[in-house]
């Protein structure tokens, strides 16, 4: 789906890295292509310097840290409450009743080439931990693989949503937060819009995103992006 490198990062590649100032996405195939997640653009003064390897897409850094949620007490209801509308939650499930998908949810990084860090297994999704965390103000981008030499990934479906569609993504603790699907496009990954996933909302939203497309097998990537445009609705 997207592209990714095995060696020495998380997996065999999901969305592809993004550069500044221009993203490029790109999921693989696992052992038969090199996919990864897109990154959105750093405006960090330690941000990498732009270039693009491989159709990665560098993610965007915030000026802030990540809105990962603090822990509270099991007992304060309305202060975690409070919390999860301000500052979102941390996944590990992910659930897309209309394609069928229940799965693991583990944290993304990136590689130290700036291009977003990928899942190790195809049967998970990735949320990248340098954006918003979901149901805080922002876009929060989940990635996953398309496909594997085994058969359909996670997120091998993605493309069949439609707008209304529930995604739903739950914390370790039960914290659940729905969005509904607006709508779903495919890009070239040469022509990923950067903006679109990445830019500032002043809502919480969601970017779902995977591979699609022809798949290049001289360059063993798929070419196009799919992406998913989701918003919060509880």
């Amino acid at each position: 789906m997207f592209h990714g490198r095995p060696s020495g990062q998380r997996g065999a590649g999901l969305l592809g890295g993004l550069l500044l100032p221009i993203v490029v996405v790109a999921l693989t195939l696992g052992a038969v292509a090199e996919h990864q997640p897109a990154v959105p653009p750093d405006k960090s003064a330690d941000a990498p310097s732009p270039g693009v390897a491989k159709t990665l897409s560098r993610p965007a850094a915030t000026s802030s840290p990540p809105a990962v949620p603090s822990t509270e007490t099991p007992d304060d209801t309305d202060a975690d409450a409070d919390q999860e509308h301000r500052t979102g939650i941390r996944p590990v499930h992910v659930r897309i009743p209309a394609i069928d998908v229940s799965a693991r949810v583990i944290d993304l990084g990136l590689n130290d080439d700036g291009t977003l860090e990928v899942p190790d297994a195809f049967d998970e999704a990735g949320w990248w931990t340098g954006g918003a965390a979901p149901g805080a103000d922002g876009p929060a981008v989940v990635a996953g693989h398309v496909d594997s030499r085994a058969g359909p990934a996670v997120f091998y479906r993605l493309r069949e949503l439609v707008p209304g569609d529930r995604v739903e993504l739950r914390d370790r603790r039960g914290r659940r937060v729905q969005f509904v699907v607006d709508r779903v496009e495919q890009h070239p990954k040469n022509d990923f819009p950067t903006d679109a996933v990445y830019g500032d909302t002043e809502q919480p939203a969601l970017r779902l995103i995977t591979c699609g497309g022809a798949f290049d097998r001289s360059v063993r990537s798929y070419v196009d992006n799919v992406i998913v445009y989701a918003l919060r609705t509880g």
